[in-house]
């Protein structure tokens, strides 16, 4: 796509730091990169606070963050941590630590960056992004509001007029300590492990005190190392990856009992988090239940995860089917605890849905909160409609499912009202409106039960039939999310592909054969791109982390949802082939 400043700036310096030289040819067509779009001064808040580490950027033109937002109340109308996102909340509170010290660090080589400054180093002007067309008094306006807010909050910095700053940063160390795991990870994601240790080390702590020691170890877990190769992976995701495993695997016809399917299910099992996490600040009457993506993540179990773990241990054959019963019963009480007063599902947390903080001067990556979605609602009400239609005990949730029907009317409900004009409804967690709209059908095929409902199932269809490609598969880049005029266009996929034939299938009994000829395309590239150990080879990126910013390449992706496409395709094959038999 051309490239990215902030991105460039970050590896300009990276290449810096390793010694490579300042007139390498690399580093001088990065240059003139750099500078042709404004260089450091207009490139994103973080690039410039890890500059600032090193004092390659001034402090002053960072945003300040009062560490009294720690006291807060919990619960207030206007602010509380609780507020933020829990992946934002896991890298702000120690960065509250961190921006208040305002550490700078010697590194060797010892370096300046002064040649990306476009505007020469002496003009440079450390101050936040101003929007050009606001008026400097309209205090309506966020931006203006948030910089006068962040002028007012140096000027007191400057006067040492700073309330309650040690007890806030106490409260700080505090939260950082307690949300440690004691593998020494934090969240699970490597931006709040990085921030979690830097405020540490900023706090004082030492290289060899067991926070940091458990700290490092942490991170070292999140690193791949080759040969020719060292880098750090973002999240890792054992739990998400087994169950959507599991779940091809049955599928495709391996025994329900067999050892492998009862060491895994049973794995799955053992992992509900029963332990309180954030999502009891504003959930507090319910009871533990959910499933975390990661290995060691007890405050944050999500629902994306905990829905898909519910329906593979359900297909599972275990020895002692009781505990199994038991585990999805806590998860799905747990679930429908966290349903948002819209009647959609948001990933972690409940409610978690105040705008403005997109609009804060530290967040240019637009992902504080964690609203509703229609892919995570989806999921939810997936493993509703498995739990009525696909279990082998019914009897053992439909006193559950019973007494949540109109918890499963609102969610439907907020799903109708999610679909886009075209037909299709947006991915969060995957790219993108592909995702989003095989996720919805795969929900919405166990409550065909409305002309709306069938209605809204025929219009996503169509739009996936409409946006297949000429080699039989399906494709979408991550620039649907900047530019959705490009939703559904992109080079064929095999995750993206399967996808596809999901939804398609799930929506069969509404489109009276039209998305007949689309599958077998689909199905026929996914024959054709399949290599000879029976995998798929995917070098895009088909998972979002931060949509426009973030994204991720899962390498089960092209193994698993293949597989269960394929395996759908048979199952809906035979019946057909059973149907026309009997008919004749």
């Amino acid at each position: 796509d051309g490239g990215e400043l902030s991105v460039s700036i970050e590896a300009y310096m990276a290449l810096r730091l390793l010694g490579v030289a300042i007139d390498d040819p690399a580093l001088k067509q990065a240059r003139d990169f750099i500078l042709d779009r404004g260089g450091i001064t207009q490139s994103r808040i973080f690039t410039k606070f890890h500059l600032a580490l090193i004092g390659c950027y001034d402090w002053s033109g960072l945003p300040s963050i009062p560490t009294w937002l720690m006291l807060l109340p919990d619960g207030n109308d206007v602010f509380s941590i609780y507020d933020l996102s829990s992946w934002a909340r896991g890298s702000t509170v120690p960065l509250i630590v961190v921006f208040d010290r305002q550490p700078v660090y010697v590194v060797e080589p010892i370096i300046t960056l002064n040649e990306l400054y476009a505007e020469g180093i002496v003009n440079a002007r450390f101050e936040l992004p101003r929007d050009p067309d606001a008026d400097p008094f309209d205090f309506a306006n966020l931006n203006t509001a948030f910089t006068a807010l962040d002028a007012g909050f140096k000027l007191g910095e400057r006067l040492g007029l700073v309330p309650f700053r040690e007890e806030g940063l106490r409260k700080a160390e505090q939260w950082i300590l307690e949300r440690q795991e004691a593998t020494g990870d934090w969240g699970g994601i490597i931006p709040a492990m990085l921030n979690s240790m830097l405020a540490l080390r900023v706090l004082g702590y030492a290289i060899d005190d067991p926070e940091v020691v458990r700290g490092f170890a942490a991170l070292d877990r999140f690193s791949v190392q080759t040969d020719e190769t060292y880098w750090m992976q973002p999240c890792i995701s054992p739990v998400w990856d087994t169950a959507w495993m599991v779940r091809a695997l049955v599928e495709l016809g391996i025994d329900r009992d067999a050892p492998e399917l009862c060491k895994a299910g049973q794995w799955l099992v053992d992992q509900q988090i029963l332990d309180y996490g954030d999502w009891a600040v504003k959930n507090p009457d319910a009871l533990p239940g959910g499933w975390a993506f990661e290995f060691d993540n007890r405050f944050y179990p999500d629902l994306d995860d905990s829905a898909v773990v519910a329906m593979a241990i359900d297909r599972v054959m275990l020895p002692d089917a009781a505990p199994k019963q038991a585990a999805i019963r806590r998860g799905f009480d747990w679930m429908m605890s966290m349903q948002c007063r819209d009647g959609g599902w948001a990933a972690f947390d409940l409610d978690n849905d105040k705008d403005w903080l997109n609009e804060l001067p530290y967040s240019d990556l637009k992902a504080s909160i964690d609203p509703p979605t229609a892919d995570v609602t989806a999921r939810v009400l997936e493993l509703v409609g498995e739990l009525t239609e696909l279990t082998d005990t019914p009897e053992a949730y439909s006193a559950m499912l019973d007494r949540d029907h109109d918890r499963i009317d609102a969610a439907l409900d907020y799903l109708l009202r999610e679909q886009e004009s075209d037909g299709s409804w947006f991915g969060r967690w995957g790219v993108n409106y592909i995702y989003g709209t095989s996720g919805v059908l795969s929900a919405l095929t166990y409550f065909d039960r409305s002309a709306d409902i069938r209605e809204a199932i025929g219009r996503g269809a169509l739009w996936l039939i409409e946006v297949q490609n000429e080699d039989g598969g399906w494709g979408e880049s991550c620039a649907s999310y900047t530019d959705p005029s490009v939703k559904g266009q992109g080079v064929s996929t095999p995750s993206q592909t399967a996808w596809a034939i999901i939804g398609l299938i799930a929506a069969a009994p509404t489109l009276a054969g039209r998305e007949r000829a689309a599958i077998e395309r689909g199905v026929q590239y996914l024959i054709d791109t399949q290599r000879e150990d029976g995998s798929w080879y995917e070098d895009e990126f088909t998972g979002t982390g931060f949509p426009c910013h973030f994204y991720l390449n899962y390498r089960y992706y092209p193994l698993y949802f293949p597989a269960i496409a394929l395996a759908r395709y048979r199952a809906t094959a035979e019946i057909v082939a059973a149907e026309t038999s009997t008919a004749a």
